[in-house]
């Protein structure tokens, strides 16, 4: 968009919450990046989000706090929003808007990527392919995460999700290729972002990590830059630079809470739970960056992690995310009550692209059915709990007993394994064909007769 970068606006028609509004503009864009200038010492930036006529209303992402009315001069860029990459970027720590936050400068390079990415044509999509290992049983084995995939976590508060998360970035790794992590933390507490940093640093992995910290206590619209620069980092390493990445995403209800305060700010009809009627198209915009790009190296993998309120699974945010990404892993806080770690509902949990990318040159021969007796397996064990809390223990017919001993084995031993244990895919399935011998040969209705001589008679 050519217009006169020199031309600035003084005074302001309105400010109310996060938006400043401003008339008798011309030739300014949507999306377009605002300097507001305070006074000499003060420059804030914005972004417009709306126009009418001659007017524009723009988000300032610091904070409308201490501006004036009459005073305060805004200036329009020219386009939408940058940031600076190079490839020195990883091992870097930033704020929620792209600013250093590590005390190491700003990153120095003469090329800049807008934060809204640049849509990915669907024909030069490549289907994924190739399981990223993690060292986490109930997600290898079960709902195993494939590189290009998007695959949430669905989390309660007061869960140990942020665990699981420094746990995958330690452990995770794809077979021989060039890897790195994005983590994007949208309004954590302090604590919460010092450990992610501190298990980061200790455990070696930080320059392998580009980190994007949004806190609490930040301005609450900065917290809809995060993802999109996290992203923009994102697709520059994979698609530019050839690398594997994972991005982790948390806490995907607070920015979808950050875009309901911006919404009401705005003035919207509110949709369900006061929430945009276009969280859909805005998370989409969000988790559509993920991928492989035909006759480009590199990929991007998603895990956002959102608390669900109440833990209800049906709230706006994990219900539209459970739409647009492939599958999900709900943690249980049952299982968290009774000490297990990571809580993972099997039952609830899904990923759609495991079948693509388990088996024989990918995982091992035996993955498909070996997990597919235990998913069955274990959702007799529900059937025989609730038995068991209408009539009694005592009373369950001696196969419903054995259920209930394989269910107890099977959360003790499989899904739960603690924080610093990195299982392989071999010691995950070697260890689900062990539980499975636990139940009688006609229990295993997913087993042929050769599975059944091969894993199960074999002892």
């Amino acid at each position: 968009m050519e217009h006169d970068m020199n031309i600035e606006y003084v005074g302001l028609q309105n400010i109310n919450g996060p938006l400043i509004v401003v008339d008798g503009i011309k030739d300014v864009g949507y999306e377009e990046t605002v300097e507001i200038i305070c006074n000499e010492s003060e420059r804030r930036t914005g972004r417009v989000i709306e126009i009418n006529g001659d007017t524009a209303i723009i988000q300032v992402f610091d904070g409308t706090e201490g501006l004036s009315l009459q005073n305060t001069r805004t200036r329009f860029i020219g386009h939408s929003m940058e940031i600076s990459l190079s490839p020195n970027i990883l091992g870097r720590i930033f704020d929620g808007a792209g600013r250093p936050k590590d005390g190491l400068g700003k990153i120095l390079s003469d090329k800049r990527y807008d934060i809204n990415g640049s849509p990915i044509n669907p024909v030069a999509r490549e289907y994924p392919h190739d399981y990223i290992h993690t060292g986490i049983s109930s997600i290898d084995g079960l709902t195993t995460l494939i590189k290009g995939q998007k695959l949430p976590i669905f989390s309660g508060s007061g869960m140990l999700h942020n665990e699981l998360a420094v746990q995958i970035v330690k452990q995770a790794n794809v077979k021989g290729s060039e890897y790195g992590i994005v983590f994007a933390a949208m309004g954590v507490k302090n604590d919460v972002a010092q450990y992610f940093i501190r298990s980061f640093e200790e455990s070696g992995v930080l320059e392998r990590v580009v980190m994007f910290l949004n806190i609490a206590n930040d301005p609450i619209i900065e917290r809809i830059l995060t993802p999109r620069c996290a992203l923009t980092v994102a697709e520059y390493l994979a698609f530019e630079l050839g690398m594997d990445i994972l991005v982790i995403m948390t806490d995907m209800t607070s920015y979808a809470e950050a875009l309901r305060e911006l919404s009401s700010a705005k003035g919207e009809v509110p949709g369900r739970k006061g929430y945009p009627g276009y969280l859909y198209s805005d998370l989409a915009s969000l988790y559509e960056r993920a991928g492989k790009i035909k006759g480009r190296k590199g990929s991007v993998t998603q895990i956002p992690i959102l608390t669900m309120p109440n833990d209800d699974i049906t709230h706006p945010v994990p219900d539209l995310t459970g739409y647009i990404t492939e599958g999900q892993i709900v943690l249980d806080r049952t299982l968290a009550q009774k000490g297990l770690y990571p809580p993972v509902s099997i039952l609830m949990s899904l990923s759609r692209l495991m079948k693509d990318g388990i088996g024989e040159n990918f995982t091992r021969g035996d993955h498909f059915v070996c997990s597919n007796q235990l998913y069955s397996s274990y959702s007799r064990v529900t059937d025989a709990r609730s038995l068991a809390s209408v009539i009694g223990e005592e009373d369950l017919s001696p196969i419903d007993k054995l259920y209930l001993q394989f269910g107890k084995r099977f959360e003790e031993k499989f899904l739960n394994q603690g924080l610093y244990v990195n299982r392989t895919i071999d010691q995950t399935l070697d260890l689900g064909w062990e539980l499975l011998r636990m139940l009688p040969v006609s229990e295993l209705d997913r087993l042929g007769d050769k599975e059944i001589d091969k894993y199960i008679k074999q002892v």
